[in-house]
């Protein structure tokens, strides 16, 4: 019988040392590890992770397999359930080095089985929330990220860059700001921004890409 230790790497700040120096901490012992590095989670179910198939290959009845968590084995509910219970199905023993979780697909009874698939789905269903919490996180700290931005560029201006050269040729001439207003198709006020703070004007479009 084999003990093997799954680790999923799936980020430049994750680190596979870390997480087999955690696992020999809490008195785990295996045989070999298994590591993906760089696969997600969310989209890449376990079976089609490069190492990951090769861990189903590798497993047989009475070996056990030690993960940080189960989020490890993936982060969508179906996918977790649907290989935590292929695993036990084939007699395969799953721990976990958080929490010291053990599931054990030999017990005939039905109750036993009951609660550990009961387990199991809390489990799944929770590292599928993280993992939604998290991009929910993500997007609103992205949102802010922008907005803060956005305050920092100040107002988007209303003029192209090529409505601000237009414009400078044309006070550079002898066109009156009504006949430029007519032109552009700017507000005077624009074009008397423009005029008296060229800088500035320019400087606006920079900040904003324009």
């Amino acid at each position: 019988m084999t003990t093997v230790f799954y680790a999923r790497v799936s980020t430049a700040d994750q680190n596979l040392d870390h997480q087999i120096t955690q696992a020999k901490q809490a008195g785990f012992e295996f045989d070999e590890v298994v590591s993906d590095h760089g696969v997600s989670g969310v989209s890449t179910r376990l079976s089609e992770r490069p190492e990951g198939k090769r861990l189903f290959d590798m497993l047989r009845h009475g070996d056990t397999l030690v993960v940080r968590w189960v989020d490890r084995l993936g982060r969508n509910y179906d996918d977790v359930t649907d290989t935590m219970r292929l695993l036990l199905r084939k007699g395969v023993i799953i721990k976990t080095v958080i929490n010291g979780m053990t599931f054990d697909g030999s017990t005939n009874d039905p109750m036993q089985g009951a609660v550990r698939d009961a387990l199991i789905a809390f489990m799944a269903a929770m590292a599928q929330a993280e993992t939604e919490t998290r991009k929910a996180a993500q997007k609103a700290g992205i949102e802010a990220a922008k907005q803060k931005a956005d305050k920092y560029r100040g107002r988007k201006p209303t003029y192209s860059r090529e409505q601000f050269k237009l414009v400078q040729d044309m006070l550079s001439g002898s066109s009156t700001i009504s006949e430029i207003s007519k032109s552009t198709g700017l507000s005077r006020q624009t074009i008397y921004r423009i005029k008296d703070k060229p800088e500035a004007s320019e400087k606006a479009l920079t900040m904003w890409g324009m």
